[in-house]
Order: C-alpha cells, then sequence, then structure tokens
C-alpha cells in the first residue's frame, strides 16, 4: 500500500470517526440570574451579575462547560492605619477608612457530571456536580478618608484603580427541571477558589482572595 493512500486512508477513518462523534454530541446553552458574596474577612460584600454558559454533552451524563460571569461593583470600607516612614514626620500615625468597590468577570472551563438524571432527561429533578479551572479579571477601586503622601507614609493599601488577575479553581453543585420543549430551569450554587498568587497593593486582602460563593437560577436550552 502507497504511502499517500495510507494517509488518505488514516484522514478518512479520522474525519468519519469525528462526523460520527458530533451526531451523537448534544449541546446547550444557559443564562441565569446570579447574587454573589464575598467570604473573606475584611473584604465581604454583596453583588448581582449574570453567566452566560455552553455545555458540550459527550454522554447524557458527563460533558465539559465553558461559562462567562460578570458583576457588579461590591462595596466595602476598611478601618486602616497609615505608619511614618521616618521619625521626623509628624503625625506618626494617621486613622483613615479606606472604602473600596470590587467586581470581576471570570472565565472558567470544566466538567459536569449527573449524579440524579441526565442532560436530555424529559421528567423528574436532575442534580449535578461541576469542577474546573478560571480565570478571574477584577477591578478594584479604593477611595481613602485622608489624603496621605505615600512619600512619607506607609500605606496598607493604596488609593485609586486598578486590576488584578486570579487562577481559580471553580466547584458547583445544581438541581435542575425540565419545563418543555427542551427547556430546563436550574439553581446553582458555585464557589471560587483563588490561587495566593498575583499580589496587588491595591487590595488589603491578597490571600486566597477574593473568594466568593455564587447561587445561579436560569435557564438551559437543549439543542
Amino acid at each position: 500500500m502507497k504511502p499517500r493512500f495510507k494517509i488518505f486512508l488514516l484522514l478518512f477513518i479520522l474525519l468519519d470517526g469525528l462526523a460520527a462523534f458530533a451526531q451523537q454530541t448534544r449541546f446547550s446553552l444557559a443564562t441565569d440570574f446570579s447574587v454573589q458574596r464575598s467570604l473573606r474577612k475584611d473584604q465581604k460584600y454583596w453583588a448581582i451579575g449574570q453567566t452566560v454558559a455552553a455545555h458540550f454533552h459527550l454522554t447524557p451524563t458527563d460533558g465539559v462547560y465553558a461559562w462567562l460571569c460578570y458583576y457588579t461593583n461590591g462595596k466595602f470600607k476598611n478601618d486602616l492605619v497609615g505608619t511614618a516612614k521616618s521619625a521626623i514626620v509628624t503625625p506618626q500615625q494617621v486613622d483613615f477608612i479606606n472604602r473600596a468597590k470590587l467586581s470581576f468577570k471570570q472565565i472558567s472551563f470544566g466538567w459536569k457530571h449527573y449524579f440524579i438524571g441526565a442532560s436530555d432527561a424529559e421528567e423528574n429533578l436532575n442534580v449535578y456536580g461541576m469542577a474546573g479551572l478560571g480565570l478571574l479579571l477584577g477591578r478594584i477601586e479604593n477611595t481613602h478618608s485622608a489624603i496621605l503622601d505615600t512619600s512619607s507614609y506607609l500605606l496598607p493599601v493604596l488609593p485609586g484603580k486598578a486590576n488584578f488577575k486570579r487562577l481559580t479553581f471553580d466547584v458547583g453543585l445544581g438541581i435542575e427541571k425540565p419545563v418543555g420543549g427542551d427547556v430546563f430551569m436550574y439553581l446553582e450554587g458555585k464557589v471560587f477558589i483563588p490561587s495566593s498568587g498575583y499580589p496587588s497593593n491595591y487590595l488589603f486582602v491578597n490571600k486566597d482572595a477574593p473568594l466568593a460563593a455564587l447561587l445561579n437560577l436560569g435557564f438551559r436550552i437543549l439543542f
């Protein structure tokens, strides 16, 4: 058998397998309303947002997902102290309040498994879990109650605006119910667990933050 014919035969088998796989694989689009709670001490707040997700059902009970979510500003404040860098600076300490606004967008990719039911179930409740890796793109804005010269004082957090990034491990548990016509209504609880890297001078709490818990209510359409 000639090499060119072998390559052609291999490509034909591969394409035929991919076509059969595509015919067997179904997918869903989903969107929801989300309530976010930041859990980390000294960085607790509430925010609302939305998630848009695509689900690829490799089997009725297993598949992969990709989602994008975004949230409004969460507001919180911290009572802080600025410390003089030199003994000749007066006063040596200045108490001030930092009022912060924090928001983020997040992209996640991972695995979805149905413990009860299936992605194409026509009745009864489904129960599923999700686990994946994400990238969190955040923005922080700080406003101090006192204007302090950073050349004279050490500040726990800087005033102004800044962007930051976090890698996240995402886990979730959900229930859904078919409501007719390949449409499912779902309720999910999720947690974004951030990495401790990429510190920012604009975040008062950097370690494993922002740690967010989310409650999502939405609809999934199966195609």
